[in-house]
């Protein structure tokens, strides 16, 4: 019992350390980067317990925003291979080991 409670405090402090958006890669021009990352980041705190509705609302807010066809992973330990648009790809983490994934296809 006493493991499992000193890893969650480890874990939290982790995420408390890691609480800032980490970009690994991205080709986007710096407004909408900037833009990207504010609603990743907005999304991903107020549905923290559900991925699913956080990769919704950025995918339709970014439809809504710059047109159709944009794409969004949002999890943890998954790799990725894809084509995409020049200049519309954002990769970044957020909270420590949680990965955003933002793409556009045509």
């Amino acid at each position: 019992m006493a493991e499992t409670a000193e890893s969650k405090k480890e874990e939290a402090d982790y995420k408390r350390l890691h609480s800032f958006p980490l970009i690994r890669h991205t080709d986007m021009p710096e407004e909408m980067r900037l833009e990207t990352m504010e609603l990743c980041v907005t999304a991903c705190e107020k549905f923290a317990a559900n991925n699913e509705s956080a990769a919704r609302i950025i995918k339709e807010s970014m439809d809504k925003k710059f047109g159709s066809s944009w794409h969004v992973v949002i999890g943890e330990g998954f790799g990725f291979e894809i084509t995409h648009e020049v200049k519309n790809l954002l990769y970044m983490f957020f909270g420590g080991s949680l990965a955003v994934c933002v793409w556009k296809c045509s």
